[in-house]
């Protein structure tokens, strides 16, 4: 009896340990599809050494370039790929949809709408109740403006003028992934590490008064679990890629990669293959158990 007792202990201890052990998986999307009101505007980039590059739009390459994570960022998809063109629509959207943990997911660019929305109609003053002045008091603060004593109405009304808010609307995804555990969901955005390069030659002597090396992520609409929220982020990670191949090349975009975050709800746990040896184990030496008292009676 203390050896069958000795048995079972230890068997109990494996198949916990293996349990205690499991590591957090992370989940990536699937199934994605490319909708919206302007669904061909988009561009896929994939990675050629250490650069990105363009490639051609179909399924198959968007779903490739989207399996990266922060340490290795796999390529990105852009959505509303022609922001900076000369007669933008500002109200059609191009939007990304996928399953994540058995849950949909829709990453969206931004319209006019999402900007300046006063919940009773748009406005595109400085001062006024919306999304954009939300996030423009965020990147004034971000782009160190407030030191050089420019007004924030006057830093406002010029990135308007360059078409700031539309170029902030098409964010590059390189990524959708999901802790199996927590249920955190991961988003890598693709961006500038040091935006000032970006936006100086734009903002002319404005632009010079820009911080070396600011950071800013464009803005991502994202729709989970019948919530919507804008998302972004003023701090990047250097990605090791930047679009130096291929047309539109500038040696500079994605070099830097921002993540953001939502709550998901976490999947159904599935056990690893090495937790239900551990719980067999245990069961087993349970039934040799009961085996053994039915042959003493």
């Amino acid at each position: 009896m203390t050896f069958q007792k000795l048995v079972i202990g230890a068997s109990m201890a494996i198949g916990v340990s293996a349990i205690a052990t499991v590591p957090a998986q992370a989940g990536t999307l699937t199934g994605a599809t490319i909708g919206g009101t302007e669904a061909s505007d988009y561009l896929v980039y994939d990675v050629q050494g250490n650069s990105t590059i363009s490639v051609d739009k179909t399924s198959a390459n968007v779903q490739k370039v989207l399996d990266g994570n922060a340490a290795n960022p796999t390529g990105n998809v852009e959505l509303r790929a022609s922001s900076e063109a000369v007669g933008f629509d500002f109200n059609k959207n191009t939007a990304l949809t996928g399953q994540i943990g058995g849950q949909s997911i829709t990453l969206s660019s931004l319209t006019a709408t999402d900007w300046f929305s006063t919940g009773s109609g748009l406005s595109t003053s400085y001062g006024v109740n919306n999304f954009a002045n939300t996030w423009f008091n965020q990147f004034y603060d971000a782009a160190g403006l407030g030191a050089s004593f420019i007004p924030r109405s006057q830093a406002f009304t010029a990135f308007l003028g360059i078409n700031g808010f539309q170029r902030s609307s098409d964010p590059n995804i390189s990524y959708v992934n999901q802790n199996d555990t927590t249920g955190d969901i991961k988003i890598g955005l693709a961006g500038h590490y040091n935006l000032k390069d970006y936006y100086a030659p734009l903002l002319g002597s404005l632009g010079n008064l820009l911080k070396n090396g600011f950071q800013a992520s464009e803005v991502v609409k994202v729709t989970y679990n019948g919530k919507t929220n804008l998302l972004y982020s003023f701090s990047a990670t250097e990605s090791g890629l930047s679009n130096n191949s291929g047309p539109g090349a500038d040696g500079k975009s994605h070099s830097g990669n921002y993540e953001v975050t939502i709550q998901g709800v976490p999947p159904a746990a599935v056990p690893e293959p090495s937790v239900m040896l551990g719980l067999l184990g245990v069961a087993g030496v349970f039934a040799t158990q009961r085996k053994l008292k039915k042959a003493s009676i």
